[in-house]
């Protein structure tokens, strides 16, 4: 559905409020465009040590880091988990998205780690977040399906390093075998999906299943092509093969979609704070 913006915001307000239905799509440009950035001025003021010491140029590539030592690692690691997950409130964006969708039958589905969609209002049981949440950590080899908190570890991390580092005392060790911890966040083979995951997962089947042949909206705020077989290519998919799914994407630099798909997409390349407050 090409059209200007005006008929593009009255489409998407029809579609909002025919729909029985409702599945958000989060991924990071979402947390990007709520002020979750990862580069810039924010990196450059939160870790000028950091930077300084390993050349790093954002958060996301300094996330695939090879530290010498976990000292190092947890320190850097810490204050990333902190800034991200623990110091922002709810933010605006995803509040106004809440507030979009509170009152129809809504799930969401969300590469993002951060814990933003819980922090907004929506409900734990609503949300399915598929690559893991910055809250948790794991053992590094996946020897056994717990995870664990990491606040309270995580906030001594932070007012406890110096010089990069944190000391050697509360870098954590696998309560099982001994060995590292990390990030529960998907990186690697090792990633834990415990009870609490596949519970949501079967809550996300559950909830297409109730919608199907149902009016359903697919909402898909800032996905792009970084992992688009979670989201991105499924809700292209759903699109095209249901009557009554139609697709409504906010993504600055990969708006359009499937040619297939044209007729039932409305495709936002503009502001989506904007797009968000306008609906």
């Amino acid at each position: 559905m090409q059209a200007n913006y005006a008929e593009r915001l009255a489409e998407t307000r029809r579609l909002l409020q025919d729909a029985e239905y409702i599945v958000i799509g989060g991924g990071a440009g979402l947390s990007s465009a709520a002020g979750l950035t990862y580069a810039g001025e924010r990196f450059s003021e939160n870790f000028a040590d950091f930077i300084k010491k390993y050349g790093m140029t954002d958060m996301y590539t300094a996330s695939f880091y090879p530290f010498a030592t976990q000292e190092e690692k947890w320190a850097y690691w810490s204050r990333h988990i902190f800034l991200n997950r623990y110091a922002p409130p709810a933010l605006p964006l995803y509040q106004k998205l809440y507030e979009l969708v509170c009152e129809k039958e809504h799930f969401v589905l969300t590469t993002n780690v951060d814990y933003q969609f819980h922090k907004a209002g929506f409900a734990p049981e609503r949300i399915f977040a598929v690559q893991g949440d910055y809250g948790k950590i794991q053992c590094a080899k996946g020897c056994h399906d717990k995870l664990y908190d990491n606040e309270e570890l995580v906030r001594r991390m932070v007012k406890e390093q110096k010089n990069c580092r944190i000391p050697s005392e509360l870098v954590p060790k696998c309560p099982v075998c001994g060995g590292k911890m990390e990030v529960n966040v998907r990186k690697d083979e090792y990633f834990v999906q415990d009870a609490a995951w596949y519970d949501a997962n079967m809550r996300c089947d559950a909830f297409m299943e109730k919608a199907r042949g149902k009016k359903t909206l697919l909402l898909e705020p800032g996905v792009g092509y970084n992992t688009p077989a979670i989201i991105r290519f499924p809700f292209e998919r759903l699109t095209y093969r249901e009557k009554d799914v139609y697709l409504v994407r906010l993504n600055r630099d990969y708006p359009d979609g499937a040619p297939e798909n044209r007729k039932k997409t409305v495709a936002f390349r503009e502001n989506m704070a904007g797009v968000l407050n306008s609906l």
